[in-house]
């Protein structure tokens, strides 16, 4: 299989997993199971960039500015890079509160002693109503939440830049268009 369809792949199982994650955020056992479903398909990621593949380098993810004009604003990669970006960043500060606020409690490797220390201080801050690993008024908590909602903006930002200025490729990533390669074509 070819790496860009492989890589579509990739980003329509991590697409689902967080908009499922988003949409099942008062749910804590689906939504932390979902969570950690993130973090393992991040984790792949991470490992596929260190195959030297360019397509999958994390290269593809910082901006550059070279060439860089007003006529060319709008299609210019550095747009596209920005934004994926910061969706990567927004998503691994999600990621990264949220198993914070968890602390393995899903996955069964929490300690009860820690867990019963937070879940008491919690106990106090928020009326009794705790959030395993840290009440959602604590500061994890409200960084997750806004971290979840800049993510949700910013991929919606990408997905309406892609469908209005790299229409092929979105297409392609949303599998409603595969190109022609070039050796194919009448």
């Amino acid at each position: 299989m070819q790496v860009m369809h492989r890589l579509r792949l990739y980003h329509a199982a991590l697409a689902v997993l967080v908009v499922l994650a988003y949409v099942t955020g008062d749910d804590d056992p689906v939504h932390a199971w979902l969570g950690y479903g993130v973090a393992a398909i991040i984790l792949v990621r991470l490992a596929w960039a260190l195959t030297g593949v360019p397509q999958l380098g994390l290269t593809r993810f910082y901006p550059h500015f070279e060439g860089l004009r007003l006529t060319t604003a709008m299609t210019h990669p550095a747009i596209s890079r920005t934004l994926l970006l910061g969706i990567a960043t927004c998503l691994m500060g999600v990621m990264l509160t949220g198993i914070a606020m968890d602390r393995g409690h899903t996955l069964g490797l929490g300690g009860q002693e820690t867990g019963s220390l937070v879940l008491a201080d919690s106990d106090r801050s928020n009326g009794g109503d705790a959030h395993k690993g840290g009440g959602d008024d604590s500061l994890a908590g409200e960084a997750h939440e806004v971290l979840a909602n800049l993510l949700i903006l910013l991929i919606i930002t990408h997905v309406a830049y892609l469908l209005l200025f790299k229409r092929p490729l979105a297409l392609f990533m949303l599998f409603s268009h595969t190109p022609v390669k070039k050796d194919e074509a009448p």
